[in-house]
């Protein structure tokens, strides 16, 4: 996927959606804005300071613990090790090029707020 630069905080995808980095998911997240079908935002227009109305909810499945090696794969395999699925949250308000998480995150920046760190350093080293 093309995703372009267009601000400090931003990257615009080739379907128009917006996307910013998530320091707490350590991943991007993206978001449809103006009209169209589906779940949209509404966006300020500041790629530098963005705000995005509603809040910004994300929810995935994770298996835990992951298998970062072959040795804890084979460990899984072999049953030694038995992993679970947890949902993850990521619920935060983005407000002036900040984002603030709420307490309903699994991630460790629940209920701080922080930055938007500069979208083209984190995407590269994403």
């Amino acid at each position: 996927m093309s995703i372009n630069t267009i601000g400090r905080c931003l990257g615009q995808a080739e379907d128009g959606s917006l996307w910013f980095f998530c320091r707490g998911c350590d991943a991007p997240h993206s978001l449809n804005v103006g009209a169209g079908t589906g779940p949209r935002w509404g966006y300020n227009g500041n790629a530098e300071a963005p705000t995005f109305t509603p809040s910004v909810l994300v929810q995935h499945d994770q298996w835990e613990p992951p298998a970062t090696t072959l040795e804890i794969a084979e460990k899984i395999r072999a049953g030694e090790i038995v992993q679970t699925k947890v949902t993850k949250v990521c619920h935060s308000f983005v407000t002036g090029g900040r984002i603030q998480y709420l307490g309903d995150c699994t991630h460790g920046l629940a209920g701080q707020t922080v930055d938007l760190p500069e979208w083209e350093a984190a995407w590269n080293n994403w």
